[in-house]
């Protein structure tokens, strides 16, 4: 212990199984098997590594405020971190927080605290593959307490879609890292009012298109040249025509020449940027709401033609009809009279034994 400089729970000491310097601030607590954060850190630590550790739980205060008030980088990536409480990660000095590498099931958002974080970076590369958790990170991202916050990296989490207005409330972001996930699509995601933003990595995702929605929003961005969309699953058909346009004329995307197609099979590899009018044949435009609407208003007005073909018939027919009708009310009545007859036959008894002594 004494070479690992480690001691005793003194006031500057160093927690066991941690290596401390003073000099440099810092305390690592690097695969030392620890199940729960050390209750007797240095005050003057400044940056904090629990890394590697068989830690699942951050209760409420497990890095107390008026013992670290200093503490300004926390590291606790690669632990088993599964539950970060209200109130555990409340420091009022922190402005890095890595969790990444662990396979969060349940994060308040208020674990930062309720009065607002000066927070600068948080880095959750692969910790939110659980759908509760990525809706709770987009609360706290949400709730404003985070407006300080100007690089959040949520790389390798096997996102699908992104909560809708989850970067609306961080007006000082400006790297946002989304690589390696699934994303199909941005058309719910807003980056308006991200305008220190000079940073966005879509690379190794699963885009086939960036409509001219979100490609107005790049535009609108003017700190914004670095975008980075390699990897991703290109459909290169008529809809794509927007992209291949703003690609060419954009310098924002940084690595548009290696950008290719992957489908349909004809234009397999393909680079975006060596695509025309002529190899996507959109001499027509192919807007499927538009056809089926004028489809259904045709149909309405073929349908409305029938009926008032239909009541002119029956005008011009009236007296016909009226006939017809009359002898099928004449009809009726004459059958009805006829089962009257018979049930009143039946039910006279004289008429009855009448009909039983002439058949004797």
């Amino acid at each position: 212990p004494v070479l690992l400089g480690c001691g005793s729970a003194q006031p500057g000491g160093c927690p066991a199984l941690c290596e401390c310097s003073e000099p440099a601030k810092t305390v690592k607590c690097v695969n030392r098997n620890l199940t729960a954060v050390p209750p007797d850190l240095p005050p003057y630590v400044r940056s904090l590594f629990i890394t590697g550790n068989p830690l699942t739980h951050l209760p409420a205060g497990a890095f107390p405020a008026q013992r670290l008030p200093d503490l300004a980088s926390l590291n606790l990536s690669g632990n088993h971190l599964r539950t970060v409480e209200a109130g555990a990660l409340a420091l009022p000095a922190l402005r890095q927080l890595d969790l990444s590498g662990n396979a969060l099931a349940s994060f308040s958002p208020q674990a930062l605290g309720e009065a607002g974080s000066p927070l600068e970076e948080l880095a959750l590369r692969g910790a939110l593959r659980d759908h509760g958790v990525l809706l709770s990170l987009a609360a706290l991202l949400q709730s404003g307490s985070l407006r300080n916050l100007s690089r959040l990296e949520l790389a390798d989490n096997g996102l699908l879609l992104l909560p809708a207005g989850m970067f609306a409330a961080l007006p000082a972001l400006r790297q946002l890292d989304l690589s390696n996930n699934s994303l199909v699509g941005l058309r719910n995601v807003s980056f308006q009012g991200l305008g220190q933003l000079q940073s966005l990595n879509l690379s190794d995702n699963s885009l086939g298109v960036l409509w001219n929605s979100t490609l107005a929003q790049f535009r609108s961005l003017p700190a914004l040249r670095h975008i980075v969309l390699a990897h991703n699953t290109w459909v290169c058909d008529c809809a794509i025509e927007d992209l291949v346009a703003w690609l060419k004329e954009s310098d924002q995307v940084e690595d548009k020449e290696a950008l290719t197609c992957a489908s349909p099979d004809k234009m397999l590899g393909k680079a975006l940027l060596k695509i025309n009018s002529s190899d996507l044949n959109c001499s027509v435009p192919i807007d499927l709401p538009s056809q089926l609407q004028t489809s259904y208003v045709f149909l309405g007005i073929v349908l409305a033609l029938i009926g008032a073909i239909f009541l002119l018939v029956l005008y011009l027919n009236r007296k016909g009809i009226k006939k017809w009708m009359h002898n099928i009310r004449d009809a009726c009545r004459d059958h009805m009279e006829g089962y009257h007859y018979r049930y009143e036959i039946n039910a006279d008894p004289r008429l009855t034994n009448l009909s039983s002594n002439s058949d004797v």
